[in-house]
C-alpha cells in the first residue's frame, strides 16, 4: 500500500506529459482527449479514496472537536455571564443592604443625639431652676438676717435715744425685751405703710 501511495505522484506527474504528448499530436484545444479524461477521472477517484480513507476522517474528527470545543466555550461562556449575573444582583442587595443600614445608622445617631441634647436642655434647665432656688433662699436668708441686724440696731438706738431722753439708765434687759415685743408686734406692712 505504501509503495502505491509513493508511485501515485509519479502516476500524476507521467499523466500530464503523456497528456501533453497527446496534445501536441491533437489538432485543437477544444477537442476532447479521452485518454486526458481517464487518467484525470483515475487520479481524482485514487485521490479521493486515500483521503478518503486517511485523510477525511481526521478532518472530521478535528472538525468534530473543534465545533465541540467551541460549544462548551459557548456553554461556558453562558455559565459565566450567568454567574456573573447572579452576582451582580447579590452584590447590588448587599450593596443596598448595606445603604440601608447606613441610613439606619445615621438616623438612630441623629436620635440619639436628639435625645441627648434634650437631656443636656432638661439637666441644664433644672440645675439652673435649682441655682435660682438657692439664690433666692439665700436672698431671704440674708434679706431675714439684714431685717434681724436692723431691728437689733433700731433697738439699740431707740435704748440709748431713750436713755439721752429719760436721762437715766434703764435696765439693759428689760428695756430690750420691752422694745422686741413692741416690734414684734408691729407688722413690716405697718412700718412700710408708716414710712
Amino acid at each position: 500500500m505504501r509503495s502505491f501511495l509513493t508511485s501515485l505522484p509519479l502516476l500524476a506527474a507521467a499523466a500530464p506529459l503523456q497528456a501533453q504528448a497527446h496534445a501536441a499530436e491533437s489538432p485543437g484545444l477544444m477537442s476532447p482527449n479521452t485518454g486526458l479524461m481517464a487518467w484525470t477521472l483515475i487520479i481524482f477517484i485514487a485521490l479521493f479514496l486515500i483521503l478518503r480513507r486517511y485523510a477525511f476522517p481526521a478532518i472530521i474528527s478535528a472538525v468534530e472537536a473543534r465545533e465541540k470545543a467551541l460549544e462548551e466555550a459557548i456553554e461556558g461562556a453562558k455559565r459565566d455571564r450567568e454567574e456573573a449575573a447572579r452576582l451582580l444582583a447579590e452584590h447590588r442587595a448587599a450593596l443596598e443592604a448595606s445603604r440601608g443600614e447606613g441610613q439606619k445608622l445615621i438616623a438612630d445617631a441623629r436620635a440619639a443625639g436628639e435625645r441627648v441634647r434634650a437631656e443636656m436642655v432638661e439637666t441644664t434647665q433644672k440645675e439652673q431652676a435649682a441655682m435660682l432656688a438657692r439664690a433666692r433662699a439665700e436672698i431671704e436668708s440674708e434679706k431675714a438676717k439684714a431685717i434681724a441686724d436692723l431691728r437689733r440696731e433700731a433697738v439699740d438706738l431707740a435704748i440709748l435715744g431713750a436713755g439721752k431722753v429719760i436721762d437715766r439708765n434703764l435696765d439693759q434687759a428689760s428695756n430690750r425685751q420691752l422694745v422686741e415685743s413692741f416690734l414684734a408686734s408691729v407688722t413690716p406692712a405697718a412700718v412700710t405703710a408708716s414710712r
